[in-house]
């Protein structure tokens, strides 16, 4: 993967000529992007905020993004209040991306597509996760990780918005995925990750609902994908009420355990499927 570290001018604006990188070849020019006074990054950085009715929610969830992101995607997902509206106020340059079906996994399949950054993060509209904690996700790539996954148990992490009936439905499911595929995990069902594009063509996404973090999550057990779990702290939802259901999302995440469990087989393309990357969705005007 074309990328490196390197230190940040503190108060000058990031390098554009350096040589970076076997790929990059001789004199090829890069932009340096200070993500803290001591660390820079070469690759941009998408990050990718599904949002359905979510206006009151977004001023809290750009005010924590970090300014030396290269986009913000936001999808929209049919929403009838001023969502759209609001993001393009709060973030200028802000892609907003159409969804063309129902649900979360949906969602962030469209937004994927569009992105145009070697590394992509997922963010949730609610209020609920820190933009603060990106450079964490980014820096875990940059040093090898394939794929950054939050975690709210890990050492550092936390949460104020999780019931008794789901945290013990979230152990128990991970319990389940860590035995049955190799998996080293301390939380499954949380939204908050970040990869390298190219992982996209590895994991082939195809669930449309809230089981799609855990889909991603064996699926980069399956393709030998190099993990690293990031600490994160998860704030209660600031407006409105979640879509999430305990019980039925559950149920939908251990149909998508048994269904990846059944299947042996490794990962391959299948015959006349298109890949991921091969569409993107049109941005609304």
């Amino acid at each position: 993967m074309s990328s490196v570290l390197h230190p940040a001018s503190t108060g000058e604006e990031p390098s554009t000529g350096a040589s970076v990188g076997p790929s990059s070849g001789p004199g090829a020019a890069v932009r340096y992007r200070p993500i803290s006074s001591h660390l820079a990054i070469t690759p941009p950085v998408s990050v990718v905020i599904p949002a359905m009715n979510e206006a009151e929610n977004l001023p809290y969830v750009f005010r924590t993004l970090p300014g030396w992101i290269h986009e913000v995607v936001l999808v929209d997902g049919h929403s009838t209040d001023s969502t759209v509206e609001v993001a393009r106020g709060l973030w200028p340059g802000v892609r907003v991306v159409g969804q063309r079906g129902r649900g979360k996994g949906d969602a962030l399949i469209a937004g994927f597509r569009a992105c145009t950054g070697d590394i992509i993060v997922m963010v949730d509209a609610d209020g609920s996760a820190d933009g603060g904690e990106i450079v964490s996700y980014v820096s875990a790539l940059v040093s090898g990780a394939d794929f950054a996954k939050g975690s709210r148990f890990a050492n550092g992490g936390g949460t104020d918005d999780m019931t008794f009936v789901r945290r013990l439905g979230n152990r128990a499911l991970c319990a389940v995925v860590n035995r049955k595929f190799g998996a080293r995990y301390t939380d499954l069902c949380y939204g908050y990750n970040a990869f390298w594009r190219h992982c996209l063509d590895r994991i082939d996404l195809d669930c449309t609902g809230f089981e799609v973090e855990t889909l991603m999550n064996i699926r980069v057990v399956k393709a030998g994908l190099k993990v690293q779990e990031i600490p994160s702290h998860e704030y209660l939802r600031i407006h409105g009420t979640s879509n999430l259901r305990a019980v039925r999302d559950g149920l939908r995440v251990l149909r998508v355990i048994l269904r990846e469990r059944s299947n042996r087989r490794a990962l391959r393309r299948r015959p006349g499927r298109p890949r991921l990357l091969d569409t993107v969705p049109g941005e609304l005007s």
